[in-house]
């Protein structure tokens, strides 16, 4: 059960950096533009894998 909820946790904590980083009000985030906006992208794409993944190994030991 703590996979689940720890997997839900990070999706949600995601979903929420991902909305606060969309531009707002004409103006795009601080880090686009720059060197760091690679790596940001592949921290996104980390913690959206990290997330399912957690969840899924949850619900598979929860079901066996």
């Amino acid at each position: 059960m703590a996979l689940i909820v720890s997997g839900v946790v990070v999706l949600a904590a995601t979903i929420f950096v991902f909305i606060f980083m969309m531009p707002r009000g004409g103006k795009v985030h601080r880090l686009v533009g720059t060197e760091w906006e690679p790596y940001v992208a592949v921290a996104f794409t980390a913690a959206v894998a990290l997330g399912f993944t957690l969840t899924l190994s949850g619900v598979l030991k929860l079901i066996s």
